[in-house]
């Protein structure tokens, strides 16, 4: 007998082949990829004999076009989140990345490109920090940035910074062993920004086995998952401050699960904001009011090295424009206060969404380049009266974590947690009145699908606009739409009986699919939502703060709009009713029921709820009476032509 090998689905059939998945972490000014490698999870770059920089490395090996025009491999392991954009001599486009685009960042600011992450999913009209770029595009959609190679998007910018990694992986591992890749985005990212970066990441030929919030990964690095033993639930927090981004979770480590109790951030807060709150001081100091994009370029580089040197020294000189200024730890933590401040407002607004006091935490994380920062450390430890862990250097910390998931996604490990992350906002549709009707509530872990059945409004009715919104707030106007989709060929009935069932559905990257469906006919559509843009730091904070803020004024709001709506529905049946069986009615019936009628219309302009429900009551009395009427006519016509015996016998 012989023996026939046979491999599982996405296995090797290859016994002794390895298959690798890589962990890339795509930073707002580092980036970098990991993978497991003997059961270790390390950061390639690590030894320089796994990345040689030759500038044959990526054409010969890599046949696409962004290879083509990308010079040389980076080999740090953290490679600048930098793309240069020029021409050679002869005219031909050169696009550097990494050190190599860097280099060039003073000399061609412009078509220099940093921290593009900060653009990823988001509008022109959104964009208000400062930039050099030229940005070309309609206002309401994600711009592009012109440069001599023409304008070139967010995404495909981003694509180019993971196809660099990418192709330094596959000089590290062996030929066709990388089996794809999971991708860490704050948690804070929506389904724009998620999705934009997912664009990036298929335009760079990986394969995305998911994507990964950051907080997350740092959680999954760290193993806190090693105090299972322990009898009560561990809260964690992860503090992430990076080049451009800023987030925090609270993860819940309970029988063998990790799950995000609550997420909070700013899209476009970092350790840029730090530098250009130097450079604003610097400015101050030298009573100058406006610089070029080549003079700015130098001061945020002086200001970048004068906060890094601040976490060794007591005291630094900041050398611009032939002038010397000194900056002390206490000046520089005065300058930047007022961007820690939002960090920890951020943090207690999490803490009272999760429920927990400072005493129910048992490790607070750092996460990200910017929380080296002496100042940073001593603010958290402060604010949550521990020391965090920064045993990990938090540059590398969240790429080891995506490691380590994606290594279990491919099947090569079944140890550690299940991950549960959470919804950042509140997910809903609009229903009659302008009212949100919420599916999806904010920090449900995901992924999840929620299902809901609604109706139509109208007679006859053969179509339904679904509109899908974001928000915490109770009415449309206050929230933000995410998109609208048309249900068509709705067979024609009477208002309330067809049964649309609505599903919202958010998968493992936080990307939401909404689905109606006509239950008698089966009638079918659905959407995926791919906004043009993303939130802004302010419409982001504006819909979470404002669902607190105006809580009690939203409570008003909605019984006002759902009782008008009642009070039309009452109106709108009773008109039905009076077109069929009006002959019903005395002279004196239908003047009272008309003069009901007449001051219920005029209630529902004004905002009195009372007055609204009053004059309803009052129309009760006169639509219940003619109802009565409605009902023996009906009872009469159906026993009409039959005898007593008939009924009596009837069993």
């Amino acid at each position: 007998m012989s023996l026939l090998q046979i491999a599982e689905p996405n296995q090797s059939a290859k016994p002794h082949a390895h298959r690798f998945a890589l962990g890339i972490d795509l930073g707002t000014t580092r980036s970098l990829v990991a993978v497991v490698r003997s059961g270790e999870p390390q950061v390639i770059g690590d030894k320089v004999s796994e990345c040689q920089s030759s500038d044959n490395n990526t054409n010969d090996n890599d046949d696409s076009q962004i290879a083509n025009q990308v010079k040389g491999i980076d080999c740090q392991k953290l490679l600048p989140s930098v793309v240069y954009f020029g021409l050679d001599d002869n005219g031909n486009p050169e696009t550097l990345v990494g050190s190599h685009a860097e280099a060039m960042a003073e000399q061609a600011p412009n078509h220099t490109v940093r921290s593009v992450k900060r653009f990823m999913g988001r509008s022109i009209k959104d964009i208000k920090f400062n930039h050099p770029y030229e940005l070309v595009g309609d206002v309401d959609v994600m711009p592009s940035i012109q440069t001599p190679q023409g304008a070139k998007n967010p995404v495909e910018i981003s694509s180019i910074l993971l196809k660099h990694l990418y192709d330094r992986a596959k000089l590290a591992l062996p030929d066709n062993s990388i089996v794809g890749a999971v991708i860490t985005v704050p948690a804070y990212f929506d389904e724009a920004q998620r999705q934009a970066t997912r664009d990036a990441a298929e335009l760079a030929g990986l394969n995305v086995l998911r994507l990964l919030n950051e907080p997350t990964a740092a959680a999954v690095a760290y193993g806190l998952d090693s105090d299972a033993h322990l009898e009560h639930d561990q809260n964690y927090v992860i503090y992430d401050l990076g080049g451009g981004t800023f987030d925090v979770s609270i993860l819940r480590f309970s029988q063998g699960v990790f799950e995000v109790l609550a997420t909070g951030g700013h899209t476009a807060l970092g350790g840029d904001d730090l530098d250009r709150l130097i450079v604003k001081w610097a400015k101050k100091q030298l009573n100058i009011e406006i610089l070029d994009d080549t003079e700015y370029a130098h001061f945020l580089l002086a200001a970048r090295q004068a906060k890094e040197a601040l976490s060794d020294v007591d005291y630094v000189e900041l050398k611009v424009l032939d002038q010397t200024l000194e900056l002390d730890r206490a000046n520089f933590e005065a300058i930047i206060k007022i961007a820690l401040d939002k960090t920890m407002s951020v943090c207690k607004r999490v803490m009272r969404d999760a429920k927990l006091e400072i005493n129910d935490i048992q490790n607070v994380v750092l996460v990200g380049g910017s929380t080296r920062s002496y100042a940073v450390q001593k603010v958290v430890a402060d604010v949550f009266q521990q020391e965090p862990l920064c045993t990990i250097n938090p540059d590398e910390v969240v790429a080891l974590g995506a490691a380590i998931t994606a290594n279990q996604l491919i099947g090569n490990s079944t140890d550690g947690a299940l991950l549960l992350d959470v919804t950042p906002l509140s997910l809903g549709l609009e229903t009659m009145g302008g009212l949100v009707e919420r599916l999806i509530s904010r920090n449900t872990a995901i992924p999840v699908a929620r299902r809901q059945e609604f109706t139509t409004y109208q007679d006859g009715q053969t179509a339904m606009l679904i509109h899908v919104l974001q928000g915490e707030r109770d009415l449309v106007e206050h929230c933000r739409s995410l998109g609208r989709f048309v249900l068509r060929g709705i067979p024609p009935m009477t208002a309330g009986q067809a049964r649309i069932e609505v599903t919202f559905q958010v998968d493992a990257d936080g990307l939401l699919m909404v689905s109606a469906k006509e239950t008698t006919s089966g009638v079918h559509a659905q959407i995926d939502i791919k906004p043009s843009y993303g939130l802004s730091e302010s419409d982001t904070e504006r819909l979470l703060l404002d669902g607190y803020k105006f809580a009690e004024e939203d409570k008003h709001l909605r019984h006002l709009h759902e009782t008008k709506i009642e009070a039309q529905r009452e109106l709108e049946a009773l008109e039905q009713a009076l077109k069929v069986d009006a002959i019903l009615l005395t002279t004196e019936q239908f003047a009272d029921l008309n003069q009901a009628t007449v001051y219920l219309t005029t209630q529902l302009a004004t905002d009195d709820i009372q007055a609204i429900e009053n004059a309803v009551e009052k129309l009760k009395i006169h639509s219940d009476a003619f109802a009565a009427l409605r009902m023996n006519q009906h009872i009469d016509q159906a026993l009409k032509g039959t005898k007593l015996n008939d009924w009596s016998n009837s069993n």
